[in-house]
């Protein structure tokens, strides 16, 4: 492997990458060449990131199995399936998007994701972690006759949804690879040696061959084929890492080098020949062949456009993340009783002051919003005040949780919803659409939307001082830079704010982030503005008192159907009040990736979009 210090600032010579249009240009390929093609991917991948943007790490610590999955396996005939998407890149460049890369995450480019809809090659769309063995299992439940692999992180693997999957799939046994892709230990010479050298032994047709001929020899002897087994079982466990697994009724191989292509070529071709489902578990460094990637691999994740620094950064806006990291400290400094959950996002979240000054109130709890949500609940049993900080897309794989753990039993438990709205370049699968939908119907449940940084904090509070369950959204990135209060009182439930009180027929009701978008509205009709900060309970007492308006305007980034507008039209009706109202929200579609002020023109939320509209109806 070839190692960088730096991200290139030019394009690389990849003399042999430049020749690969698809995966069958990989297979003429010697030994040496597919190497040497190794390192002009990920060259290629350096370069091409730093220009764009995008998620690195994970793609670097594939580099090597993407060539060989694509040299041993037929895709797109076979299913490569990656789980979540981030370490994608490298499969996309050798399936004939490498001159598109430079359009990822960007509108009308590549998808940052898998997706069905772009390439032949992408056979099942991701974005959300460990859905990979499911989708695969069904795959190959549905066509024996095709090869099918899902590639899977260790941190995808600890959701529970990827072990149902695999115990499914121990029980119908279907010809299935199951390929863990390990980033977040090393391998040591001694050990891995050792592991390799079992790999290897335990993927030969030798090895196979004579557990299945000494199965049937030993089944006319009970005594004794129970307690071949059982030695069996106890020699692999002292070595193997992958009894769970077994035991789940999956073949188990490993750990392998996942960057040594001699080990992977040798173990995953012979895996080709078994029957049934095998888990091959691979080590591999998450950034492998950058070193600054090696070293930080939260910071490489993902990252910005690579521009040359000429000036320190001097800019002090706050993110929304950075307004939730404050505050939750400040309240955790003067209520010892609470208690900071995350699924795997404490950086994304803005919990790491927290982690760090209160380490024994803090929980990440890996990729298992279903158990945030259930354990958070179980805190508040006992009297703790759990806070949950998890993106809005995330939330909604725990909305069982939700409904029948915390507000069934109306516990106090609060929802950090970070990431609400359309956020952009990531797209549909991490835009958070539908939370004002999915959570307005739940009984017990609070539901603020604040429009800037101050009113986040406002509103945080309130949520936390609120006895039962309740819910803040805020979106991605910086708000309008307000100056924020340091206190931490709450507002009245249900109260709104009127922003601006105009001589007018016409009122627009701000629900969250787009409030820029409605005072500028609003300025230019000349009429009345309210940030209405809660959509459950709605400011009835302000609802009443414009029940005579001409025309009544909501404007919320979220799903225009079951959320804040459909909340104050059912108000209305369910009063036999006739009232004019025009809803703006997030439209029946998926909205594709792009950058977040070009969703909100995409959805048709923008000044003129908006402005354009109310002009028709007036």
């Amino acid at each position: 492997m070839k190692f960088y210090n730096e991200i290139p600032d030019s394009r690389p010579n990849t003399p042999l990458l430049d020749e690969i249009n698809s995966p069958k240009d990989l297979k003429p390929l010697t030994l040496e060449q597919l190497k040497n093609l190794a390192d002009e991917l990920r060259a290629f991948l350096l370069y091409q990131v730093g220009q764009t943007g995008g998620h690195l790490g994970g793609g670097l610590g594939v580099v090597e199995l993407t060539v060989v999955l694509h040299y041993l396996f037929n895709t797109p005939e076979d299913n490569l399936i990656w789980d979540v998407g981030h370490q994608s890149y490298p499969h996309k460049i050798l399936t004939g998007r490498k001159d598109r890369l430079k359009t990822i995450r960007v509108k009308g480019g590549l998808a940052p994701f898998p997706s069905r809809n772009e390439s032949k090659y992408d056979a099942f769309g991701t974005g959300h972690s460990s859905t990979s063995i499911s989708a695969a299992l069904g795959m190959a439940v549905a066509n024996q006759n095709k090869k099918t692999i899902a590639v899977i992180g260790d941190g995808a693997m600890t959701a529970g949804m990827a072990f149902e999957a695999m115990s499914h799939a121990g029980s119908v046994k279907p010809n299935l690879l199951i390929i863990l892709n390990d980033n977040d230990m090393s391998i040591s010479e001694n050990v891995g040696g050792l592991s390799n050298y079992f790999s290897r032994i335990w993927a030969s047709k030798l090895y196979k061959g004579i557990r299945k001929g000494g199965k049937s020899f030993l089944e006319n002897l009970p005594q004794a084929h129970h307690l071949a087994r059982k030695v069996e079982t106890q020699v692999k466990s002292m070595v193997s890492p992958g009894s769970i697994f077994e035991e789940l009724g999956l073949n188990y191989i490993g750990p392998v080098d996942g960057h040594d292509i001699d080990e992977l070529l040798g173990v995953i071709k012979n895996l080709k020949e078994f029957e049934g489902p095998q888990f091959l578990h691979i080590i591999t460094k998450k950034g492998a062949g950058l070193d600054p990637a090696e070293a930080d691999r939260i910071g490489f994740h993902a990252i910005g456009k690579i521009k040359p620094v000429t000036k320190k950064r001097t800019s002090s806006k706050p993110k929304y993340q950075d307004i939730f990291s404050e505050w939750v400290v400040d309240m955790a400094t003067e209520d010892e009783d609470l208690y900071a959950i995350t699924p795997a996002m404490r950086e994304g979240s803005g919990l790491v002051k927290f982690s760090s000054k209160f380490p024994e109130r803090y929980f990440d709890v890996a990729i298992a919003e279903q158990h945030a949500v259930t354990f958070a609940a179980g805190l508040a049993v006992e009297n703790k005040k759990p806070v949950v900080a998890i993106y809005s897309t995330f939330l909604q794989r725990a909305y069982d949780q939700v409904i029948h753990d915390v507000a069934l039993q109306n516990l106090d438990v609060t929802f950090a919803i970070d990431r609400a709205g359309l956020v952009g370049e990531d797209g549909p699968t991490h835009s958070g659409n539908y939370d004002l939908a999915y959570l307005r119907c739940i009984p017990n449940m609070i539901i603020m939307t604040p429009s800037n940084e101050n009113e986040t904090r406002k509103l945080l509070s309130t949520g936390y001082k609120y006895e039962g369950p309740a819910a803040v959204r805020y979106p991605r990135g910086a708000g309008p830079n307000v100056e924020i209060d340091k206190d931490l009182e709450p507002v009245e439930i249900g109260k709104s704010n009127l922003v601006m009180n105009k001589d007018s027929e016409i009122i627009i009701l701000n629900f969250g982030a787009l409030m820029d978008i409605s005072n500028n509205v609003a300025e230019k009709l000349g009429c009345s503005l309210a940030d209405m900060r809660f959509v459950k309970p709605l400011d009835t007492n302000l609802l009443k008192k414009i029940k005579d308006k001409k025309l009544i305007i909501t404007i919320e980034d979220g799903s225009r159907y079951g959320g804040a507008g459909s909340a104050v039209q059912e108000w209305y009706a369910d009063n036999n009040l006739n009232v004019t109202i025009k809803s703006f929200g997030i439209p029946d579609e998926f909205i594709e990736h792009a950058s977040r002020d070009e969703m909100i023109k995409m959805a048709s939320l923008n000044e003129d979009a908006v402005l354009d509209q109310i002009k028709k109806l007036i």
